[in-house]
């Protein structure tokens, strides 16, 4: 929904008080131009300002009380059921620290790189990086040789750990590796994570590691979904104040005795911030998926009874598409709570889900790399139900700026702008890229999201899209995620993306890339209607293609530079 649609749906009382007492329910400043949290933090989640702190001590010192932790369970193994407590999980952590730093030299600054999927050993793998002062860097299992050995190269790293299928795509970098797991059946030359961890019990206590807040904790790469691949420079800081914030957002809408699900890669920091850091403070249960499969995910949440899920779009998509029509239903029916982050979820596909799932909560978040997290939240059902299709309210700690692309001016509720953001979590910037980084963050510590967006009159954050993905039509912009959303609300249609294609007469034209239903008959001329119908006739998509999926990264984002040269190649004649 665009800021004009939503305000001509405010009721008339609303939009008759335009002034400051209007704006005070949003948080908005109309002398700075700047919107204010107006969540605030109780004593127990406050941001410890204590200079001598790592994220890894921090964590810790939350684990559940010694008495309970030996029978807590903290990580389940969604295929094996093989089980860790809390008290294994702190024992873990610390002889692996102990076997990195006496058995492999691994020493405060030394950068490990983590080549694997999902698996009970990779939160113990992260902390144990960090109490030891070595900086954690993370890449995606499908990245190529060359991608590994460009993030391998650029972040400087002296050890990878990896998982044994994906051995082969680090040998060319000559990094000195170890496995996760022992290979069944194979060579046991290769040292493993797990006999590190056995062996190093009782190895030499770890000498006293100075760490302070400002040190760098890691090095996380942007997806590359609109530009070249970026590392992202995080220090102990800016964890712990995400991790205080997620305290806050987890305790605000969920329960202790939560069993969490986790499908979301722990190499994102969406997942690294929940899975491996934040919700060990909470003394919640998690049940570990190796990776995302649908059918899997629906037994996981019938075998182990999850009733908390951090997902993505593409996950409540599926839900709503899929689960009505196969009768799935009563498999989720353990199922309370799911919060959807790293990209938009429309109003269309929110008001489906809650539609078929009136008895979970469905929350919105909004996050990047770059802010460590998330910057938006939906405490309560009842505000996220209100504000369908919205990414929440900025969290404390947070606040933010809606300014002109045009003008540079910051601009009050309704109108839309680029989205800037403060924090203490805001990134130290990119890895030797000074230039990208002054691009980003400005002289004052602004954060330049690229995310074109509104607050509404009480505070809460609408994503429209990447204001460089917006479609420029006979001087018109167009935002490829309203026409997605209209596609997915036709019943043949599982999954569209929509790009732009060059043209000669008026700049660029909307193209959709739509996967639709086995069986299904769709032609692109009925698609082309279908959203000609709903939108003003600059809006409309011009050509269609249909295909087996769309391209998406690890956090659900449409991939739409693939898409984009895709096009090029196959579409050429079309223009």
């Amino acid at each position: 929904m665009s800021a004009a649609e939503a305000r001509n749906n405010t009721t008339k009382e609303d939009s008759s008080n335009p002034g400051p007492p209007h704006y005070l329910k949003s948080g908005f400043d109309p002398q700075t131009g700047i919107y204010h949290s107006i969540n605030k933090l109780g004593d127990q989640h406050k941001i410890p300002t204590r200079p001598d702190l790592d994220i890894a001590t921090y964590v810790l010192s939350h684990f559940p009380h010694p008495h309970h932790a030996e029978s807590k369970i903290a990580l389940i193994d969604s295929a094996t059921n093989q089980q860790f407590t809390y008290a294994w999980l702190q024992r873990s952590i610390r002889s692996l620290a102990k076997g990195l730093y006496h058995t492999l030299g691994v020493s405060k600054g030394d950068v490990v790189f983590v080549l694997s999927p999902n698996s009970l050993l990779y939160p113990t793998i992260c902390l144990a990086v960090f109490s030891i002062g070595a900086i954690l860097t993370t890449a995606n299992p499908l990245n190529t040789k060359s991608e590994i050995a460009k993030q391998v190269s650029d972040s400087g790293a002296m050890l990878a750990i990896s998982a044994p299928e994906e051995l082969h795509k680090l040998v060319p970098t000559g990094v000195p590796t170890i496995l996760i797991s022992r290979k069944p059946n194979k060579d046991s030359s290769s040292l493993s994570i797990e006999e590190l961890i056995e062996s190093s019990h009782n190895l030499y206590q770890l000498p006293q590691v100075k760490l302070v807040q400002s040190d760098t904790a890691a090095i996380l790469y942007s997806s590359g979904t609109t530009g070249t691949s970026k590392g992202v420079v995080l220090t102990h800081a800016h964890f712990i104040a995400d991790v205080a914030l997620l305290r806050w957002t987890v305790d605000v809408s969920s329960a202790q005795n939560d069993v969490f699900l986790c499908f979301l890669p722990i190499f994102h920091i969406y997942g690294l911030s929940f899975f491996a850091l934040g919700l060990f403070c909470v003394g919640t249960t998690t049940v570990v998926m190796k990776k995302y499969e649908f059918h899997a995910m629906l037994q996981a949440v019938k075998t182990h009874k999850v009733n908390n899920i951090p997902a993505v779009p593409p996950v409540i998509l599926g839900l709503v598409k899929y689960t009505s029509k196969a009768g799935f239903e009563s498999e989720l029916s353990s199922l309370r709570r799911v919060t959807t982050g790293a990209a938009p979820l429309s109003k269309e596909v929110d008001d489906g889900f809650r539609k078929m799932f009136p008895w979970v909560e469905l929350r919105q978040a909004y996050g990047l790399t770059e802010i460590c997290g998330a910057a938006t939240f939906s405490p309560t059902h009842k505000e996220a139900k209100a504000r369908s299709g919205s990414s929440g309210m900025l969290i404390p700690s947070f606040c933010a700026m809606v300014v002109d692309t045009e003008t540079g001016k910051p601009l009050p509720p309704y109108r839309e702008g680029e989205l800037w953001l403060k924090s203490p979590s805001i990134m130290k910037g990119y890895l030797g890229n000074v230039e990208a980084t002054a691009a980003t963050i400005d002289s004052d510590g602004w954060l330049k999201t690229g995310d074109l967006c509104y607050f509404d009159e009480d505070g809460f954050l609408f994503i429209v899209d990447r204001i460089k993905e917006l479609i420029k039509h006979n001087g018109y912009q167009v935002a490829p995620a309203e026409l997605e959303a209209i596609l997915l609300n036709h019943p043949s249609i599982l999954d569209a993306a929509v790009i732009p294609v060059e043209n000669d007469e008026t700049g660029q034209i909307p193209m959709a890339y739509v996967v639709k239903a086995v069986g299904s008959e769709l032609s692109e001329d009925q698609v082309i209607k279908f959203v000609a119908d709903q939108v003003a006739p600059y809006k409309k998509v011009r050509i269609v293609s249909f295909t087996s999926a769309i391209p998406r990264s690890s956090s659900g984002k449409i991939l739409r530079k693939n898409l984009v040269s895709q096009s090029k190649q196959k579409f050429i004649s079309k223009l």
